[in-house]
């Protein structure tokens, strides 16, 4: 990390020239502007200024209507960019140039924008904290390395796709050494980012890899998955390589996913833990259990945010289709982590990789401090294969179903309120509505002569 002062001392050497400052998209994107480090120093790290459509755009940056926040009527305003100068950071993997991300603040009101991902999070932090509580979190981010470049891949209409490995390296050392020269350096390189990397790993599927970033304060945790992300994909890019991020690449191979680890700290200690339980679970974190198990419905599209994300839930892949907790079971939504110790956690196994970290840990954070607000009970853990029982409820399976959740959700007009739920069932809209009106080569294929 870089105070202020060793930035200025870094530019008056020459070793830093520019800095990434960056907001983050409803994407999870880093979006902003290269500045001279000169006028960054001079004025940017007060603030600077981008359209607020940054905001209610889709995947591909087109500006869909239907939008209450921005729109063509409104005539694309601007959004106040304001440096939070605790992110200043050197990006080791890019020459002399140093980040920092930003909170969005409204240019007329003065006050942050609800709907930006990040301010989303911090309310439920605030939330957590007015009760007593600081949550703690850790994603884990999974994702598939490519021979060739995206540029390579986009020119060729996205054919012919071969992950960088041939085999399934689950926890295999002499497979994933393959791709230590992507690997080592995306760990080290996110070290010296000031990134807590833990591991890396081959995971189950030829190509897949998986980084585990150090558990911290839930903002920070949400900040740590965005940088890494992003470093991925630039890293992998000057390998020679692509990373893909998408949940379901593939209908024959399996998906990647970003589980949540989550806890809560107390005034005391460690709030989900309790000895004298016999799974060292306190009343608290049951009650917190219940609550995403009771709301994951209607927080769904926030672990699931496009068409695709659905195309994961499927049995025998690792990914869950049930919403139910275990112990340890990894045929469940949710799995208890950690019992008989004081590092016991509720690990959320829904999210997949396309996740924009702010807002699935937002989610989780709306419904677990919910169930204890409404003092919920927690149901019996399951045991065996959660897949094949049928009296246990389903994720749901569509974003059309997601939507409608989210869209109709009380608990979450009453957390995050009725703005920002209005703002995302759009975005959900929108990338549904792109889907529909695509043809796409398995009608094509299934088709063409048959029908």
């Amino acid at each position: 990390m870089l105070s202020f002062a060793d930035l200025k001392k870094q530019a008056a050497k020459g070793a830093i020239d520019t800095v990434l400052v960056c907001m983050v998209d409803m994407q999870g994107r880093l979006m902003g502007k290269r500045f001279h480090v000169s006028n960054f120093i001079e004025s940017g790290h007060e603030e600077t200024h981008c359209c607020n459509y940054l905001l209610a755009t889709d995947i591909e940056m087109a500006t869909p209507d239907g939008y209450a926040s921005t729109s063509w009527e409104k005539g694309y305003g601007d959004y106040v960019m304001k440096p939070d100068l605790s992110t200043l950071r050197l990006l080791p993997w890019l020459e002399g140039t140093a980040m920092v991300l930003c909170d969005l603040i409204d240019h007329h009101t003065h006050e942050p924008v609800p709907h930006a991902p990040r301010q989303i999070l911090k309310a439920q932090v605030a939330r957590a904290e007015a009760m007593g509580f600081n949550p703690m979190m850790a994603t884990e981010l999974e994702f598939f390395l490519f021979e060739k470049s995206f540029d390579e891949y986009r020119k060729s209409g996205f054919r012919d796709l071969a992950p960088l490995a041939g085999y399934n390296a689950d926890y295999c050392i002499q497979l994933s050494t393959k791709d230590e020269h992507v690997m080592r350096p995306i760990r080290n390189l996110l070290v010296q980012a000031g990134v807590p990397v833990e591991n890396s790993k081959g995971e189950a599927e030829a190509g897949q890899e998986e980084l585990n970033i150090r558990y911290a304060d839930a903002l920070l945790a949400a900040d740590h998955h965005t940088l890494a992300k992003h470093a991925v994909k630039e890293i992998a890019m000057q390998c020679g390589h692509s990373a893909t991020f998408l949940p379901k690449w593939h209908h024959e191979r399996v998906g990647s996913a970003a589980h949540i680890h989550q806890s809560l700290m107390g005034k005391k200690g460690p709030a989900f833990h309790d000895s004298k339980d016999k799974l060292t679970m306190s009343a608290t974190m049951k009650s917190y259990v219940a609550g995403l198990l009771r709301y994951s419905p209607d927080i769904t599209f926030f672990l699931a945010p496009y068409v695709n994300s659905y195309k994961r839930f499927l049995p025998g892949t690792f990914a869950p289709t049930k919403v139910a907790w275990s112990i340890d079971n990894r045929t469940a939504g949710y799995r208890l982590v950690g019992d008989g110790t004081k590092g016991v956690r509720i690990e959320c196994r829904i999210p997949g990789s396309d996740i924009n970290p702010y807002l699935a840990c937002a989610a989780q954070l709306a419904a677990g401090l919910t169930g204890i607000e409404e003092g919920l009970s927690l149901d019996a853990p399951v045991t065996g294969d959660v897949y094949g029982m049928k009296d246990v409820p389903s994720i749901p399976h569509t974003l059309r179903d997601a939507t409608e959740s989210l869209r109709n959700s009380a608990m979450l007009r009453k957390t995050m309120g009725d703005w920002v739920v209005d703002h995302y069932t759009r975005a959900a809209e929108v990338e549904q509505e792109a889907f529909d009106a695509v043809v796409t080569d398995w009608e094509i294929a299934r088709g063409f002569e048959r029908a």
